[in-house]
């Protein structure tokens, strides 16, 4: 087994022994060293955010002081959800190993398919465009705004 997805699964563990949230955890690894770990921490925290590729993507940046994880890779018990994919992307992690995939995720009661569901435009909600001129002079305010960081 990979050492780094045994060290994601005994994430997982800690959260579910804990009673923190479901069987996820997450490794982040830079140059063969583990910078981050998480599991999920939703039912902990009240907060549907923290899901474990989020949490150790939080611990990675805080121990390397820095918001971009490029040349790292994460290690998680499941396939991302489109939120942790997301957050992936904007980490800049190179590369993502998971163990279960979505319908895995499924079988134990997870809906990773309700979120693909709305991102091929089944929206269960109301989403549309208000006030575009005043955020695009906000937008246009920002663009102004010399030596800033661009993420």
């Amino acid at each position: 087994m990979n050492k780094y997805m045994q060290e994601a699964i005994s994430e997982a563990y800690t959260g579910i022994n804990a009673g923190h949230g479901g069987p996820f955890g997450a490794v982040i690894v830079r140059d063969g060293r583990i910078i981050g770990r998480g599991h999920n921490c939703v039912v902990k925290n009240s907060d549907p955010t923290c899901h474990g590729e989020i949490m150790a993507i939080r611990d990675a940046c805080k121990n390397v002081y820095d918001f971009s994880l490029k040349g790292c890779d994460i290690y998680t018990t499941a396939q991302p959800c489109p939120m942790c994919m997301g957050a992936t992307l904007w980490a800049g992690i190179d590369r993502v190993f998971y163990g279960c995939n979505i319908a895995d995720s499924e079988d134990i009661g997870f809906k990773d398919s309700d979120f693909y569901k709305v991102l091929n435009g089944e929206t269960p909600f109301c989403i549309e465009e208000t006030d575009r001129d005043e955020c695009l002079k906000l937008f246009e305010d920002y663009k102004k705004i010399e030596n800033k960081t661009m993420y």
